[in-house]
């Protein structure tokens, strides 16, 4: 064993290590579409008063995560994205009406003195009498008060910034039963004592010596200061009370209100998730099955391939999977539904270094066959690398796409992809070279060909070899297909149409569970007896009912499950997406932002790394496998939602995958061969890169077929999305790509590329290869 692979070794078993300890010590952080609960988009808006900043921002998440703490959710999250917008994640609430209407009480508290009766005729006028005092503004609004009465209220005296805290007490000795004790910062507690001693100068039973407490439009209380309060005296902060013939939880609620009603700026609901515990424990089953299913196939395919070296390609797969997780718990990442299911996408995957590896190692044991299994092995590597680099670079560009432009749940994906991508090059450049290089050293191994899966050329290659079929002979046929095939794609989208989920068009979309089997007719018919005439009815998966309306509040959602519930008996909600239009006409323009960024990402860098024409043809590809992928969907009728685009940019990555494998092969034997023709180059550079390309995608494919199968309905549409994605981007690397460069290069006057090692360093004198003997014929 060499010292590189001792290091290998080494390093590989301390990660392995840190790993099963981290698994054994640590837990994921799941998110609420795998534990249940509820989750909710808040935007920030500007008020006559203050500006929606970060500075704000934050202090209004401030006072929401007070109000939200008082409602007793356990491990609530609140966090600010962007510069005007909160995330609240609430765990294990299934019914969001209390919490968004504690949420929705955005507008500013305010201490109003009164000016008297109000007159219901005029809501914007004064009222009668007293005179405002000097400073103060001469208009104000007239609200109801607690019994409906009209009062007419001064200007705002004091804001409910200057509450430092209020509390429900019950008090038994003086016999007021629950009382709400108010304590207000120094500066406030001041203004508080005018504005009660104001009040105090007219007589008792009068209407002005109230002082109304208003939030949200609405006055939430309005006391009379106390008889013993002398005119111009006024209360102390910390003496002040308010009594009524309060219940506990009406003090409470009047408490938690006054406290938590300081926002400095309004903010406004503009997306509602919700999802029951069943689903996320569904979900988290059907896919861990999934993941065991089809990492067993991909590892049998895998070893039945590359015999014990795909075993051994097989162990680190198994040991990519242990990394992966350790390092999402390690870093605290919460796991999502889409972030699980491109953990589990991310294992078919990973084999694709070690296939590219495994085979540039048997074309080198096939040109030179007295050359040692070792020598072959890590020449292999040595000449993989280029193409596994690029591979990896182009899939983590879209995983960035997915994180910097995508919201909720796919920024989970987009995490887990990227993390998935480097471990899988650790796992096969280190752990599985490592196991191969050990095993490489054994002359039982390098003596039988059949048992180590280098020494022999496989059945693809052999077949594709004998044959010899000279395929771009005529580049433009296969153009042709192609074109064909985007004509058919767009000829769906223009008469089936595109069904886009409520993400990108607003609305709400809820799943309901009935303890009694309801057919849509009987329950559109339920629901439009109810008032819903608009909703839209469809099955979902295990005789669910999914519900699809417009812009629906948590009120008329509580009445349309009351209505289903008339007809199917008892109706649980399974899932609930509420989206505002503003955040819908955002999530579908960024969607579009963030498929034109990945064209031109993907072109810049393979320009880069490429010929121009190279670089041209493989974007023509991409967009090809993007215009077929949303026909699909379009002739399908299935929903083109946040999920898809996840879909859409992760099979723009497999497509550039491919073509980087296949040009990367091209430049490197047209400039071993400059006076070729290019067509020769590229029908031979595809036949040599046909076994990774079908080795790779069958990989992919036993995860995507495990995961439609038993993903259920949440992974459904993900997975046949990718299915179809690999499936058109597999032909469209070969039979899109390569055609079109070769038509590229025939008006192109860039000589062919020179011949060189990418990452090749000369060789110090007094080193070699340890199997190399160092004998020369």
């Amino acid at each position: 064993m060499t010292r590189a692979t001792t290091v290998r070794a080494v390093l590989a078993a301390a990660v392995l290590l840190a790993s099963v300890f981290i698994t054994l010590t640590m837990s994921p952080a799941l998110g609420l579409d795998l534990q249940g609960g509820t989750r909710m988009v808040l935007q920030a808006r500007d008020s006559d008063t203050a500006e929606a900043d970060r500075e704000s921002t934050d202090r209004t998440m401030e006072v929401l995560r007070q109000r939200i703490d008082s409602l007793g959710v356990a491990e609530p999250v609140l966090t600010r994205s962007g510069e005007n917008r909160i995330i609240v994640e609430l765990p294990d609430v299934q019914d969001p009406r209390q919490a968004a209407d504690v949420i929705g009480r955005t507008a500013q508290l305010g201490f109003h003195a009164v000016r008297g009766p109000g007159d219901p005729g005029a809501p914007g006028g004064t009222g009668r009498d007293d005179e405002p005092k000097a400073g103060q503004r001469e208009s104000g609004p007239t609200l109801p008060d607690e019994q409906g009465s009209p009062l007419a209220l001064g200007p705002v005296r004091l804001s409910g910034a200057g509450v430092a805290d209020a509390t429900a007490d019950f008090d038994a000795q003086q016999g007021t039963g629950w009382t709400v004790a108010l304590d207000f910062h120094k500066g406030a507690g001041e203004r508080w004592t005018r504005l009660t001693g104001d009040a105090a100068c007219h007589p008792a039973g009068d209407e002005r010596r109230r002082v109304a407490i208003v939030l949200d439009g609405k006055v939430i209380s309005s006391p009379q200061v106390d008889p013993s309060v002398a005119c111009d005296a006024g209360l102390p902060s910390a003496s002040t009370r308010i009594t009524g013939s309060f219940s506990a939880d009406e003090a409470r609620d009047l408490a938690l209100l006054i406290k938590g009603g300081a926002l400095p700026v309004p903010v406004e609901i503009v997306e509602q998730r919700t999802v029951g515990p069943t689903l996320g424990a569904a979900a988290i089953e059907a896919s861990a099955a999934a993941a065991l299913i089809g990492a067993a196939a991909t590892a049998l395919f895998i070893t039945f391939v590359y015999r014990l070296f795909g075993a051994l390609a097989a162990l680190a797969l198994a040991a990519y999977g242990l990394i992966s997780y350790a390092v999402l718990v390690a870093l605290g990442v919460t796991l999502t539904l889409p972030g699980l299911a491109g953990f589990v996408l991310a294992v078919g995957m990973a084999v694709d270094a070690n296939v590219l590896v495994f085979e540039r190692a048997r074309e080198e044991y096939a040109a030179r066959p007295g050359r040692s299994l070792r020598s072959a092995l890590t020449a292999g590597f040595r000449n993989a690398w280029s193409a596994v680099a690029d591979s990896n670079v182009t899939t983590l560009i879209a995983a960035a796409l997915l994180f910097l432009l995508g919201s909720g749940p796919v920024r989970g994906f987009g995490v887990t992809l990227a993390i998935g991508v480097l471990v899988s090059m650790f796992s096969a450049l280190v752990i599985a070279r490592a196991l191969t290089e050990f095993a490489a050293g054994s002359r039982f191994v390098g003596d039988y060909r059949e048992v180590n899966g280098i020494g022999l050329p496989g059945r693809i290659r052999t077949r594709t070899a004998a044959r010899g079929p000279r395929l771009f002979r005529s580049p433009g046929r296969w153009l042709t297909a192609s074109v064909v095939l985007v004509l058919i794609a767009v000829t769906g989208i223009l008469v089936r149409g595109l069904d886009l989920g409520v993400e990108f068009t607003g609305g709400r979309l809820v799943e309901y569970s009935t303890s009694r089997p309801v057919d849509v007719e009987t329950a559109r018919d339920t629901i439009a007896a109810a008032g819903f005439e608009d909703a839209e009815v469809t099955t979902a998966g295990g005789g669910d009912l999914s519900v699809r309306t417009g812009d629906l509040d948590d009120d008329g959602e509580h009445a349309l499950r009351s209505a289903l519930a008339e007809e199917g008996g008892e109706t649980t909600k399974v899932r609930d997406e509420r989206i505002g239009p503003s955040l819908g006409d955002e999530l579908r323009r960024n969607a579009l932002i963030a498929l034109g960024v990945a064209v031109l990402v993907q072109l810049a860098y393979l320009a880069v790394r490429f010929r121009w024409t190279f670089a041209v043809a493989s974007v023509g590809a991409l967009v090809h496998d993007a215009v077929v992928l949303v026909g699909a969907f379009a002739w399908l009728g299935r929903p083109v939602d946040g999920i898809f685009l996840a879909a859409l940019l992760t099979v723009i990555g497999y497509s550039v995958n491919d073509s980087v494998v296949v040009f990367d092969r091209v430049r490197e034997l047209w400039a071993g061969n400059r006076r070729s023709p290019v067509s020769e180059v590229a029908g031979r550079a595809v036949l040599q890169t046909v076994p990774r390309t079908v080795n790779t995608g069958a990989g992919a494919l036993f995860i995507l077929v495990a995961l439609a199968v038993l993903g259920g309905d949440s992974l459904e549409d993900f997975a046949l999305a990718l299915l179809i994605g690999i499936c058109v981007g597999t032909y469209s690397s070969v039979l899109t790509a390569v055609p079109g460069a070769i038509l590229l290069e025939r008006s192109s006057k860039a000589p062919p590329p020179v011949a060189k090692r990418p990452g090749a360093k000369p060789a110090r004198r007094g080193r070699r290869d340890p199997a190399d003997s160092g004998a020369r014929v």
